[in-house]
């Protein structure tokens, strides 16, 4: 099972005690990263790398995390030499970074540069189109071989980050007890009660924690939503970690008009339509509750709503189906739901998430 890194080093300023660890993986390292966290970071590794007679390099993932950004990577990796792979920044760049470290078969160090998402822990790539469309995910072989969780680095990252990241991870509790709340298999059945610790923490201290940045509730926030919700994931697998809210997610990076918007701003509107399909396909009261409370708590913390708080109140009929229709391909996360849906449905459910009744028979898209 690919329950977690060999090594996690957590705490302020942990990056400074990380010179011997990062050195026992290797001595010619290449850091892949984007233009501006390249940038943020140096003035951290520098030390390590010199500390250690480390000769490192870097590289940009540019444009995405998409086949062309990992050929040229792969490219760098035989220029340099390199032995390790380090990256640092956002999900995206860990995971180019992990994957590039699967293809050439080096050990490889995660560093997230805020708390957007558990990419930093996880043994998954997404892969994107170089205009940003998700493509296909990788399973890999491995959790990275070393996880850097510094708070002052982090600290460092827009506060929209770390609200992006508490969208995503609370998503565990909603998709994993859907998919699995069933399940008889023990560490299944330990992943969903994770995911339920994880979602308590989270509509406890996420206000609090967003008030005072870098005290004791953000760090225990940036804990559950780097780490915490990469636990779920490793213990529960692919069903405990993405279904509908995630499909969703897939689903609007097809509509050019949504890349500004972030991986976990996407996926928390995605739990809410989640929710919708339950009430309309089910019928289930429990689904109504849930989307309220969460439509009380966005409201709380400014996470999406809506269509429109994602920057598609413009978008056209076909630019919706379309998105529609890639969440509900074949294959989908979306087929993990106790039930089928169908992309009419799913459009349904959409464009209703805000609604503060469960009945949806007016609707017509």
């Amino acid at each position: 099972m690919l329950v977690a890194p060999t090594q996690v080093l957590r705490g302020e300023n942990s990056l400074q005690s990380a010179a011997e660890a990062i050195a026992r993986l290797g001595k010619r390292p290449l850091v892949v990263g984007g233009n501006q966290t390249l940038g943020i970071v140096k003035p951290y590794l520098q030390p390590l790398f010199k500390q250690s007679k480390l000769n490192a390099s870097q590289a940009t993932y540019s444009p995405d995390c998409s086949e062309t950004s990992l050929a040229s990577l792969r490219e760098a990796v035989k220029e340099h030499q390199a032995d390790l792979i380090i990256g640092v920044g956002g999900g995206k760049a860990l995971d180019t970074a992990k994957l590039l470290a699967h293809q050439c078969q080096l050990p490889v160090v995660t560093i997230p540069t805020s708390g957007a998402t558990c990419a930093a822990w996880s043994a998954l790539s997404n892969v994107y189109s170089n205009e940003g469309a998700f493509q296909y995910d990788v399973p890999l072989s491995r959790c990275p071989d070393l996880l850097i969780l510094d708070y002052e680095l982090i600290k460092t990252a827009p506060q929209r980050t770390l609200v992006a990241g508490i969208g995503d991870a609370i998503a565990k509790w909603y998709e994993a007890s859907v998919s699995s709340g069933t399940s008889t298999a023990t560490l299944t059945i330990a992943a969903v009660q994770q995911a339920r610790v994880l979602r308590d923490v989270l509509l406890q201290k996420s206000s609090a924690a967003l008030e005072s940045p870098g005290g004791e509730e953000w760090r225990e926030v940036v804990d559950a939503t780097v780490l915490l919700a990469g636990v779920i994931g490793g213990l529960g697998g692919a069903n405990c970690r993405t279904v509908a809210a995630h499909a969703v997610h897939n689903g609007l990076t097809h509509i050019r008009a949504d890349h500004h918007a972030l991986h976990g701003e996407k996926v928390a509107y995605g739990i809410l339509v989640q929710l919708r399909l339950e009430e309309m396909i089910q019928g289930n009261q429990l689904a109504v509750s849930a989307r309220q409370q969460l439509l009380k708590f966005y409201n709380e913390i400014g996470l999406p709503k809506t269509l429109e708080d994602l920057g598609l109140k413009n978008i056209t009929l076909a630019e919706l189906r379309h998105a529609a229709e890639i969440a509900c391909r074949p294959g989908s996360d979306i087929h993990r739901l106790p039930f089928p849906v169908l992309p009419e449905q799913l459009m349904a459910a959409m464009v209703s998430t805000a609604y503060e009744c469960a009945e949806v028979s007016s609707l017509r898209v």
